[in-house]
C-alpha cells in the first residue's frame, strides 16, 4: 500500500517555524510530503530546513522542472494539502483563484481534501475582507480550522494563533480517513463535552483514579470546534495534551467537582456529551496528612457512591438538548461489551451512547479507538477502528442530525 501523498503549503508568516514540526509529524507517521512554500516563507525557514525533513525537493515558482509540469501534476496526485500557517494574504489569494507560485498553482489542481490551518494577529482574523475569504473557502469544501488563543508576536494575544502541530496532523490524519469528516453543521451551536479521568483523594499524595487519557473527550471537542461550534470542554485528569484550538477548558479534579462543572456548562447547551470516565467511589474522608506505612495492616477503606452525572443531566436536560453518553465495557459470564452496553442505555435514558471495548489495549491510552454507536431510538452503529477524531466525527453525525 502506498504512502498517503501530502502537499504541505506554507506561508510567509513568523509561524512558519511550527511548520518543520508538523513537516516531522507527518513524515514519521508514514506520509509522503513535499513541502511547498511561498517565497516570503522562505524568509522564515530556510529550503534546507524542508528538503532534509523531507527528502525531497523544495520550489517556490511554477518554473522549476517544467517538463514535468510540477504546477499540474502535484495537484492531481496529492491526497491531501495542508496549508500551515495560512496567512491572510495567501487565503486571499487562494480565494481569488490566484495561481502566481507553485502553492497557489497546485491548490487550484487539487482535487483532493484541502486544510487551511491560519495564523495571523487578531486584527487581521477579524477583518471582514479575512471572514469572507474563509466563508468563500469554506462554501468551496475547504476546511479552514478555527485557529487558537494566546500569545502571538510581540506583546500581543488573542485569538489568531496557529494551531498546535500535533492538533493539526490530527486533523490532517481525519480528513484522510474521511474526507467529509468536518462540515459547518454545528454553526451556531453550543456543545460541551467532558474529557479524563477524575481523581478521588486518599491522602495529599494518593488518589483513587483510572486509566483514561482524555484522547477520546479531547477529540470530541476538537473535532466539534472545527465543525464550528462553540465548546466547552470540562477536563479532568489527562494526559500531557494541549488545548484544543477554540475551546474553552475548565478543568476540574474529583467527580464531585466534574459534577458541578457539568451542570454550570450544560444549562442552555444544544448538546452535553460525557465521555469522561467518572471515578464510582471516593474515600468516605480524606486523610490531611500523608498516611505512613509503620508496619501494621492498613485500615479498611471506606468508599461512598459518586453521583451518577450522566444520569443527572439527562434528568436535567432541556427541550431539544442531545445528551451522549459513553460507557467502557468488559464481557463477563452475562454478555459481552454490546450487551452490556444497550442495558447501560435503557438504565440511563440518554439519546446516544458510545460503546467501547476495553482491555487488551482497547480504547485507554491509546491513539485508536473502535466501538458502537447506540441511540435511544433503538439504532446500533458500529464504529470501525480509526482514529479517535474519525469516532467523534461519527458521534457528531449523530447528534447533529438530532439537532437538525
Amino acid at each position: 500500500m502506498n504512502s498517503p501523498s501530502v502537499l504541505l503549503g506554507v506561508a510567509g508568516g513568523i509561524a512558519a517555524y511550527k511548520s518543520a514540526e508538523l513537516l516531522r509529524r507527518l513524515t514519521e507517521t508514514g506520509h509522503s510530503v513535499r513541502v511547498l512554500p511561498t517565497a516570503s516563507a522562505l524568509e522564515f525557514v530556510g529550503a534546507a530546513t524542508f528538503e532534509a525533513l523531507s527528502g525531497k525537493p523544495v520550489h517556490t515558482g511554477v518554473f522549476a522542472d517544467v517538463p514535468s509540469v510540477p504546477h499540474v501534476k502535484l495537484g492531481q496526485e496529492a491526497d491531501l494539502v495542508v496549508v500551515a500557517p495560512a496567512t491572510a494574504d495567501l487565503m486571499a489569494r487562494a480565494a481569488s483563484g490566484r495561481a502566481d507560485d507553485l502553492l497557489t498553482a497546485s491548490l487550484l489542481t487539487a482535487r483532493c481534501p484541502v486544510l487551511f490551518a491560519p495564523a495571523m494577529h487578531t486584527e487581521m482574523w477579524e477583518h471582514p475582507a479575512t471572514r469572507a475569504n474563509v466563508a468563500l473557502l469554506r462554501s468551496r469544501g475547504v476546511v479552514v480550522m478555527e485557529p487558537a488563543s494566546g500569545r502571538l508576536t510581540g506583546k500581543d494575544t488573542g485569538p489568531g494563533r496557529l494551531p498546535d502541530p500535533a492538533e493539526i496532523a490530527e486533523v490532517a490524519r481525519l480528513l484522510l480517513e474521511r474526507a467529509d469528516a468536518l462540515p459547518q453543521d454545528l454553526a451556531g451551536r453550543r456543545v460541551v463535552v467532558s474529557a479524563g479521568g477524575t481523581r478521588e483523594a486518599l491522602d495529599p499524595v494518593r488518589f483513587l483514579g483510572n486509566r483514561s487519557s482524555g484522547r477520546q473527550g479531547y477529540a470530541l471537542a476538537r473535532v466539534a470546534a472545527q465543525r464550528c461550534a462553540a465548546v466547552t470542554l470540562v477536563a479532568a485528569h489527562t494526559a500531557d495534551l494541549g488545548d484544543p484550538a477554540a475551546v474553552d477548558v475548565v478543568r476540574v479534579g474529583s467527580a464531585l467537582e466534574m459534577r458541578d462543572a457539568m451542570r454550570a456548562a450544560g444549562k442552555g447547551a444544544d448538546a452535553v456529551v460525557m465521555a469522561a470516565a467518572v471515578a464510582d467511589f471516593r474515600p468516605v474522608a480524606a486523610a490531611g496528612h500523608k498516611i505512613k506505612k509503620d508496619g501494621s495492616e492498613p485500615a479498611p477503606l471506606a468508599l461512598a457512591l459518586n453521583p451518577d452525572i450522566l444520569a443527572e443531566l439527562v434528568a436535567a436536560r432541556e427541550p431539544g438538548q442531545v445528551v451522549v453518553g459513553f460507557a467502557a465495557e468488559t464481557g463477563d459470564s452475562s454478555g459481552g461489551p454490546l450487551h452490556h452496553g444497550r442495558a447501560k442505555l435503557a438504565r440511563k435514558g440518554c439519546d446516544l451512547l458510545v460503546v467501547n471495548a476495553v482491555g487488551d489495549g482497547q480504547a485507554f491510552e491509546v491513539a485508536d479507538n473502535a466501538g458502537w454507536l447506540l441511540g435511544a431510538d433503538g439504532s446500533e452503529t458500529e464504529l470501525a477502528i480509526g482514529s479517535k477524531a474519525l469516532l467523534a466525527s461519527r458521534v457528531w453525525d449523530a447528534v447533529a442530525s438530532r439537532l437538525a
